[in-house]
């Protein structure tokens, strides 16, 4: 017995994704991206590094990367063409140290750093009490900091060519600073010779401000003033605001306003 159609049943579509553009709406210039994997056997450590830089250079890296011991270099290369790919960050391991490589596509240069120590992105979660990671930490990529490179060395000047052009730049004029919650610090010891590469999770706040005004201005408590005339109407239409709340709320109206435009 044939089997009936049921006409309610909704066909199947695919959903199409999205792609990454691949030019800044803002700026027009290219934007990098990268591929963070390794080479050679790692450990452990060495394996959540490497996803911990991962998580550094998104969004424009591939997370999910999935690697093979059959894999060589020409496979990555093929990859990287097919995906716009501007920049590589190799991780590898000798019985001496661990090593990573920092290479621009596709005609180089590539910078050689010896890891001397680092620290995972787990430890340092663990040694904060309050550690901070909100949902949109990764939707934009970080902000570049390089400090102590201005020696006039050559093989600095060549490390902070690349370093500048692994993340967009950004347009001190449109940039939202809402959309700022990362900075990427590498800084230079003269005196060591080696250079410190560090993650920061960073946030919007008022400063010069006292902190029941800072609260109030972070909670988004600011109230709807658009069909009042006046200041003293907020006042009197709400009779249950308390003295202190309603104090605070008339000393900081004009830093709150000038406050949320300049940073809202």
């Amino acid at each position: 017995m044939g089997r009936f159609k049921n006409k309610n049943r909704k066909p199947f579509v695919k959903q199409i994704a999205k792609k990454t553009p691949t030019v800044d709406h803002v700026t027009g210039d290219k934007i990098p991206k990268s591929l963070v994997f390794s080479r050679g056997k790692i450990p452990g450590p060495l394996r959540q590094l490497q996803m911990d830089l991962r998580k550094l250079m998104l969004p424009y890296t591939a997370l999910k990367l999935k690697e093979s011991k059959r894999n060589n270099l020409k496979d990555f290369v093929s990859l990287a063409n097919g995906m716009m790919v501007t920049h590589f960050l190799i991780l590898s391991k000798t019985d001496s140290a661990a090593y990573l490589r920092v290479a621009k596509m596709k005609h180089g240069p590539t910078l050689t750093f010896k890891i001397h120590k680092y620290s995972l992105a787990a430890d340092i979660v663990q040694s904060q009490l309050r550690p901070r990671c909100p949902p949109d930490l990764f939707k934009n990529p970080p902000l570049i900091v390089l400090s102590g490179f201005g020696t006039g060395e050559e093989h600095l000047k060549l490390t902070t060519f690349i370093f500048q052009n692994i993340f967009p730049a950004i347009d001190i004029n449109t940039v939202k600073l809402s959309s700022c919650q990362r900075i990427v610090l590498l800084n230079y010891d003269k005196e060591t010779k080696l250079i410190d590469f560090r993650h920061y999770s960073i946030r919007l706040q008022p400063v010069g401000v006292s902190r029941r005004i800072r609260k109030f201005v972070q909670n988004h408590q600011v109230p709807d003033l658009r069909s009042l005339q006046d200041v003293s109407d907020f006042v009197t239409k709400y009779v249950s605001m308390s003295l202190s709340a309603a104090m605070a709320f008339l000393i900081a109206f004009d830093a709150i306003i000038v406050f949320l435009h300049l940073y809202g």
